[in-house]
């Protein structure tokens, strides 16, 4: 792991001559995030070595270099799933190669379902914390010191600080969200009525495919994480049967704009 990670992170230092602060994680529908950066290098999963490269639709597969007011920053346009077959090293594994690009910072988005009868179709919500239900944890096996400990505290997976510019920034806007703990679940299938209710037992407010595993890697290694959500379908008797991927990709691109202005906000005022 190490030794590929160094030599993707020489490919891509060749390439650009590029050191971001911030990296961005762009969930399903909210890859046009993208326009609102002044981009100066757009590189191609494809063209990246030791990079998988995905294959969800809503996910276009290029990291984008560039800046969003004074900050350097690089994106992910698609992320990559344990669903798709990648094992958890290899969904992390951008993650890691920001790092050592020289991002301290990290912002992941995503669509979730929720079960918190707060929310809506759409509504916006900041990742106060998560819980872990994958199969596979990307810290399993040995552990490489020069990446992080062996046993990571993860009393802070989401920085408070972070949370509480971003809320300061939504009033300012007027923008409506929410914070909430996010569940994390293998995938691909949306999930059953009782496993929705088993969510909200165990204490979640939303549920997904994505976003814990790169979390937990980027506390691996010291980076300063920011979560946000859009809640694309609600876990409830009314909305179940009619949940699809098109829907979810509809609903986020509606919520965009306003996931857009907090995310862009955040990145020039922190």
């Amino acid at each position: 792991m190490w030794d590929n990670v160094q030599e993707t992170v020489s490919y891509i230092q060749s390439v650009t001559h590029f050191t971001p602060e911030y990296g961005i994680i762009l969930g399903s529908g909210l890859g046009s995030f993208t326009e609102d950066i002044q981009v100066e290098f757009t590189l191609p999963y494809s063209s990246i070595p030791n990079f998988p490269i995905s294959t969800v639709e809503g996910h276009k597969g290029a990291l984008v270099f560039g800046k969003i007011g004074e900050k350097k920053v690089v994106a992910m346009q698609g992320r990559f799933h344990f669903y798709e077959g990648y094992s958890m090293k290899e969904v992390t594994f951008p993650v890691r190669v920001m790092k050592y690009l020289g991002v301290e910072k990290l912002v992941v988005s995503n669509a979730s379902g929720g079960v918190n009868d707060a929310y809506q179709v759409g509504s916006v919500v900041l990742i106060k914390d998560h819980i872990n239900l994958m199969p596979e944890h990307p810290l399993h096996g040995k552990n490489d010191s020069r990446f992080g400990p062996r046993f990571l505290n993860m009393s802070e997976p989401y920085s408070r600080a972070m949370i509480k510019k971003a809320k300061e920034i939504a009033k300012s806007f007027e923008i409506e969200v929410h914070d909430g703990v996010y569940l994390g679940l293998q995938g691909p299938t949306f999930e059953t009525i009782s496993e929705y209710r088993m969510v909200k037992i165990l204490g979640a407010d939303m549920v997904g495919m994505s976003t814990v595993p790169e979390v937990i890697v980027a506390c691996h290694m010291g980076m300063e994480t920011f979560g946000i959500s859009v809640i694309t379908d609600m876990g409830n008797e009314e909305n179940i049967e009619t949940v699809s991927h098109n829907e979810v990709l509809e609903a986020a691109r509606k919520a965009e704009p306003k996931v857009r202005t907090l995310i862009r906000e955040l990145i020039q005022a922190y």
